[in-house]
């Protein structure tokens, strides 16, 4: 995997590149935020600081889920509540505090990465009924009228496109929306189907396979 770094810390930064190097992925660091901007295209996911020199990260951030979605994991000393939910309010995939260990930071940029792969499929898009989901661009209409959806009901929605007419489990979109750690709070996931259901106004179109998942396509 292309891993674009962004992180000023020269010490920081080296430790990074070797052991994301050594399990195989392929690193590019730049130390400030314009350049992220610059070659963010070229890669598979950024590993972003909010400490940077030339602007804050958040703001970095914000313009990356503008341009598109690449998937984006800060990696910063801000620890408090408040910086982890503006983080992830501003479009981050995952959170990680300084120091982590590296264990956790190359398993957290799998899960990311693994729960990306779904929005790149052959075809961009996906109509079931008078429902249209662009898997490229994130976007959703149902009778032609803009939905707007959160990242994760998205990112359910997208998996459940992806396959449509076929049953998915409630363990592969707990997995790949949530990642293996989260896969104990199965309760997110219903919460976000209703919240689909809701906001499509379609709500046959998403169908329960009890005991098993849930299905995008209607019974007929």
């Amino acid at each position: 995997m292309r891993v674009l770094l962004v992180e000023d810390d020269d010490g920081v930064a080296n430790a990074l590149v070797d052991v994301l190097d050594s399990h195989g992925h392929r690193t590019t660091r730049v130390a400030r935020g314009a350049d992220a901007l610059l070659q963010h295209r070229e890669h598979d996911l950024v590993l972003l600081d909010l400490g940077l020199p030339d602007t804050d990260g958040l703001e970095v951030l914000r313009k990356l889920r503008r341009i598109g979605p690449i998937p984006v994991v800060v990696l910063t000393a801000r620890g408090e509540e408040r910086s982890v939910v503006r983080g992830l309010r501003s479009g981050a995939d995952d959170y990680l505090v300084k120091p982590v260990r590296m264990a956790e930071l190359l398993a957290r940029i799998e899960a990311v990465a693994r729960r990306g792969r779904h929005l790149s499929p052959g075809s961009e898009s996906v109509e079931v009924a008078d429902v249209r989901i662009d898997l490229r661009t994130r976007r959703v209409q149902v009778a032609g009228q803009e939905v707007e959806l959160t990242r994760k009901e998205f990112d359910v929605l997208a998996i459940l496109a992806s396959e449509a007419g076929t049953a998915v489990s409630r363990q592969r979109l707990m997995d790949e929306v949530w990642g293996d750690a989260y896969l104990a709070v199965s309760r997110s996931l219903d919460v976000h189907i209703a919240q689909l259901r809701a906001k499509l106004g379609r709500p046959d179109l998403l169908v329960t396979i009890r005991g098993f998942g849930y299905r995008l396509g209607d019974d007929a």
